[in-house]
């Protein structure tokens, strides 16, 4: 290979033009119609005996030459990005500008490259910090829900109450028909929590035990196309009603729920656990204000293709996690009634946001010259590895030891921007100082760090 030029494009896009020697191309022309001349019949020969220069004559004589070139392309390709010293955040759009097994092959590739960043203020920066006192209301509601987590279902004789749990058959018809997806038995199904189409659980409530009837309803527009905006009738059969009996809220319910002996104990663990919560949401809220002000600060032509590769990861890591729950993506796209385009497009802001806030942590680290040590390398791979419970060195084996310290960087890059900032407390956190914390959900979004070794995660 030999690197003929390097041209700069607009928007982040370099122009490479590289040469493939006839010697190389030639062998490798050879090489194609060994492997490929096989498929092709010529009258008069045995179908994979009938020589280059006949398939090629009826064929055309460029035939093999462009198997050669998808053959030598990766390779070659490959070693023209590294001589050139552009860092590839794109797919490459080749393009062949001459090719003969005499002379050799040329081409010409567009592709998306990492931008150059400038930074503007990233020291200095001036951001409040107000953590919110604690509300009373959020401690009851707490409360309220440990002791209907600890409530006991009771059979309620009589008719079936909202609140009350039930036990239903029931089965769908749209104009008569039976439509798919509506038919269940015994179904369980708290009256009230609004889990169904709304109007169908105050149409259960006040059956009895055996009773049948039919509950009428309409479908949301919003729903399933075929299904949106449709008149349905749904035939149930119950077959049981329990209702829950709360425990009374006393320092023996505090004793059975917690490891505490008073209620006022629990309480005020409970307003502890909210006081820190909001003292971490506090440090999140510095973090990402700072974040958009170097942001906003940074000049950057970013390419397309790095958003629209964010965008492919987002969707990816969203069908990965819904798959763990027995679901495809193109069932909750038709359950959503979403095309793939309008759901990617759903990623787009985040996207874009998470590629910028790289691409100036990223500058800060070169231009700070920050990088993680090998003991905060160990750190990390080991608490990947207690998070996954696998042996440290398994992990090792699985991600890129470059890649995780480029992204340590990243995350020490946000606390040096912290650390040089002007945060001024706001009035709630001087009545209560906020205890220090430790590393933010938002450090790990601007680093995208991937962490997980996904080989052994999907158990492939």
């Amino acid at each position: 290979m030999k690197l003929i030029s390097c041209e700069k494009l607009e928007k982040s896009m370099v122009e490479l033009q590289f040469s493939i020697d006839a010697e190389t191309f030639k062998s490798a022309v050879n090489t194609a119609f060994k492997r490929e001349g096989k498929k092709y019949a010529i009258p008069g020969f045995r179908k994979g005996k009938a020589p280059k220069a006949m398939i090629e004559k009826m064929y055309g004589k460029d035939l093999f030459q462009y198997d050669a070139i998808n053959d030598l392309f990766p390779e070659n390709y490959e070693a023209a990005v590294k001589e050139a010293g552009i860092e590839v955040v794109g797919r490459p759009e080749p393009e062949v500008v001459s090719m003969s097994e005499d002379e050799g092959a040329t081409l010409k590739v567009k592709v998306a490259v990492k931008p150059e960043v400038e930074l503007g203020e990233y020291t200095g920066l001036t951001v409040n910090k107000d953590v919110k006192t604690v509300d009373e209301a959020d401690v009851d509601a707490e409360i309220k829900r440990m002791q209907d987590r600890n409530g006991r279902l009771l059979t309620r004789e009589g008719e079936a109450q909202n609140g009350d749990t039930v036990d239903i058959d029931f089965e769908g018809f749209v104009d008569g028909v039976a439509f798919e997806g509506g038919k269940a038995e015994h179904y369980s199904l708290v009256l009230g929590s609004g889990y169904f189409i709304p109007g169908f659980e105050e149409q259960v409530a006040g059956a009895a035990v055996g009773e049948e009837r039919d509950v009428k309803v309409t479908f949301p527009t919003e729903y399933v196309p075929e299904l949106a905006g449709k008149d349905a009738t749904f035939k149930i059969k119950l077959h049981e009603v329990k209702y829950k009996e709360l425990p009374e809220l006393d320092d023996d319910f505090a004793k059975d729920v917690s490891e505490y002996d008073t209620l006022e104990e629990l309480k005020d663990s409970i307003r502890k656990g909210i006081q820190t919560n909001h003292e971490k949401q506090a440090e999140q809220s510095v973090e990402n204000d700072l974040i958009d002000q170097v942001v906003n600060g940074m000049k950057a032509d970013i390419p397309d293709a790095m958003i629209e590769s964010r965008i492919e990861e987002l969707v990816q890591d969203f069908q990965y996690r819904i798959s763990q729950q027995g679901l495809k993506l193109e069932q909750y796209l038709q359950y959503m009634g979403m095309t793939m385009d309008q759901f990617k497009e759903q990623f787009r802001e985040q996207a874009d946001k998470q590629v910028k806030m790289r691409l100036a942590m990223e500058a800060i680290v070169a231009k700070e010259s920050i990088e993680a040590t090998e003991e905060e390398f160990e750190a990390e791979i080991k608490r990947i590895a207690d998070a996954y419970q696998m042996e440290a060195d398994k992990v090792k084996s699985l991600v890129d030891a470059a890649a995780v310290k480029k992204d340590l960087a990243v995350n020490k890059a946000i606390d040096f921007v912290k650390s040089k900032a002007n945060i001024v407390a706001g009035a709630a956190e001087e009545k209560k100082p906020a205890k220090k914390t430790t590393r933010k959900t938002t450090k790990k979004a601007a680093a995208k760090q991937d962490e997980e070794p996904k080989e052994e995660e999907k158990g492939e």
